[in-house]
């Protein structure tokens, strides 16, 4: 006999569906909070390295623009595939693609005198790169019903072992005795900075356009109202016309187009060349900015920041509190946890004791 069940509610209540991220913050906080405690740290000091210090100067803003950029690009497409239940996992693989890509392009013209040309050629690259990394699971989705959860997200490590062999063969420095990462890349290959002091790149600009673009095309276009169909009801999409099969490669190839792009801001932007590590996870943590977001483009705007400042404080953490690395995926995970418990809760409620049989 179980103690407790839960029976669906009728109709979530919208103003609690956007509530609940609100509340899973402040519920990630009051965690931290005892975690903090129970190790022995002052929580409200600690919460202060954590959440405050790191913003409380201009360069601390551009940090958190910057973080936030690779999220916010690469939540946007992959909460247009989620709205259409294409469940896209391997964002962190096509970016990293998008970054192998973009920086070939690079160094193949490296020393060459390249002009203006060289960035846009660069991110129309990365872009390439990283949709046809995408175009795989799609391709299998269609045509064999495979599973795009499972075949994206092992994609993601065959995309870092072929990083990891490009860094160690093709791409390494001749002149960088042996170190596995590319040669710095050239001016016109570097992404010019927006805001004098800090390092915000040009490519925060295209994170607001990948929202703007995101709202338009989910809000005022028959293919946004189609991607809305095919997510309620595919039933009724298929009686309407809407070709599921097109709409998978379209949510697909956005999304990793999206990452493609985010990796070519790194390596063209903070990082200045292709190193064994691009990313320290913005493609998995950018499905919980999507969901924390609510897969609206304003609130991953808002879930960017957010998630960007869990970074950016982890690192503050180490430094100031002598904290482990590992102290950023505890506050995501929390997040994460805490923001699905909430979502379950506003579509179920808990009724206590057995069920009673019918009369």
């Amino acid at each position: 006999m179980s103690l407790f069940r839960l029976e669906p509610r009728g109709e979530a209540s919208k103003t609690m569906l956007y509530a609940t991220p609100l509340l899973a913050v402040a519920l990630t906080l009051a965690s931290g909070f005892l975690l903090f405690l129970a190790l022995g740290f002052d929580p409200v000091r600690a919460l202060h390295a954590f959440f405050v210090a790191p913003v409380s100067s201009l360069r601390g803003l551009g940090e958190l623009a910057l973080k936030a950029t690779p999220l916010v690009l690469c939540a946007i497409g992959l909460s247009i595939g989620f709205r259409a239940n294409v469940w896209n996992i391997g964002a962190e693989g096509q970016l990293t693609l998008g970054a192998i890509a973009g920086g070939g392009v690079a160094l193949a013209f490296y020393g060459e005198g390249a002009g203006w040309w060289l960035l846009p050629l660069m991110m129309l690259a990365g872009i390439a790169g990283g949709m046809l990394w995408a175009a795989i699971p799609a391709f299998l989705r269609v045509r064999f019903n495979a599973s795009e959860i499972l075949t994206s997200l092992m994609l993601t490590y065959v995309a870092l072992l072929l990083l990891n062999y490009m860094v160690n063969g093709p791409y390494r420095d001749p002149d960088g005795f042996a170190f596995p990462e590319s040669r710095l890349f050239e001016e016109a290959a570097t992404l010019p900075i927006l805001i004098a002091g800090t390092r915000v790149h040009l490519g925060a600009l295209f994170a607001l356009l990948a929202v703007a673009g995101g709202w338009v095309l989910m809000a005022r276009t028959f293919i946004g109202f189609q991607i809305k169909v095919i997510g309620l009801t595919p039933q009724a999409a298929g009686y309407a016309g809407f070709s599921q099969k097109r709409i998978i490669w379209l949510c697909m190839l956005l999304s990793g187009g999206l990452a493609g792009l985010a990796g070519v801001g790194e390596i063209a932007g903070p990082i200045g060349q292709i190193t064994p590590s691009i990313s320290p996870g913005y493609g998995f943590t950018a499905i919980i900015v999507a969901f924390l977001g609510r897969l609206h483009p304003l609130g991953i705007l808002l879930a960017g920041l957010l998630m960007a400042l869990s970074f950016i404080g982890g690192e503050a953490a180490q430094i100031e509190l002598s904290l482990p690395k590992a102290i950023t995926g505890v506050f995501q995970g929390m997040l994460l946890f805490f923001l699905l418990a909430t979502d379950v809760l506003i579509r179920y409620r808990v009724r206590f004791g057995a069920r009673r049989a019918a009369a």
